[in-house]
């Protein structure tokens, strides 16, 4: 399926706790209430027997594996991991969740460095409609980055699809240097949560040689 990519980063100050939470409740106004849902193994079994509506479905859901399908209605969305990747250095794989190292990091990034995020995830069970993640980022207690990223529209597949974010660039110099928090968050449409983890990474004068 295509996937429609959106992207806003903003940059600013103050408590980190109550723009999200004011986001949060505005999404939950939007929310519609669509009815039950049904799983897709019995969605694919309806109207069967109608030629022109079965190859509709196929075109709309593309190669999904129905020997794999659930019973359940809910989607189910697993993130396998995260690669860092630089020119700088070799690709750095992140499964997920992240292992800390001795002094609490799940990675270190160089400043001053190009870089970039790529995420491997697997849907199964139904579609997801409307995935997308967010990545909140603290220094010292203020909010430095709060990146949003709309993924798209999944069908359920036994192979991980692959998200490649765009190439970014840490900031550099001394003040820049030092330890970060951050939250990483995957949701769809619905307001339901797959993943939503907190971490801490640094950024240091120079690549880490033990990554």
């Amino acid at each position: 399926m295509d996937d429609h990519k959106e992207k806003e980063k903003e940059h600013t100050g103050g408590n980190p706790d109550v723009p999200e939470e004011e986001e949060e409740d505005e999404e939950a106004k939007r929310a519609v209430l669509l009815g039950p849902q049904v799983p897709l193994k019995e969605q694919l079994e309806l109207d069967k027997d109608d030629e022109s509506l079965r190859r509709w479905k196929e075109q709309l859901l593309g190669q999904v594996d129905t020997q794999n399908l659930g019973e359940t209605a809910e989607p189910e969305v697993k993130v396998l991991n995260l690669t860092i990747l630089s020119p700088d250095r070799p690709d750095l794989v992140l499964p997920i969740p992240f292992v800390a190292d001795e002094k609490g990091y799940a990675f270190a990034l160089k400043d001053g460095s190009t870089y970039s995020f790529r995420f491997e995830f697997i849907v199964s069970n139904n579609i997801v409609s409307g995935l997308k993640y967010t990545n909140t980022v603290w220094k010292t207690g203020v909010r430095v980055e709060n990146q949003k990223m709309m993924l798209g529209t999944f069908s359920p597949q036994a192979e991980p699809y692959t998200y490649a974010g765009e190439e970014e660039t840490t900031p550099a110099g001394m003040f820049a240097r030092g330890s970060y928090s951050a939250k990483l968050k995957f949701v769809d449409d619905d307001g339901k949560v797959y993943l939503e983890m907190s971490y801490y990474f640094e950024i240091r004068k120079d690549w880490p040689t033990f990554q």
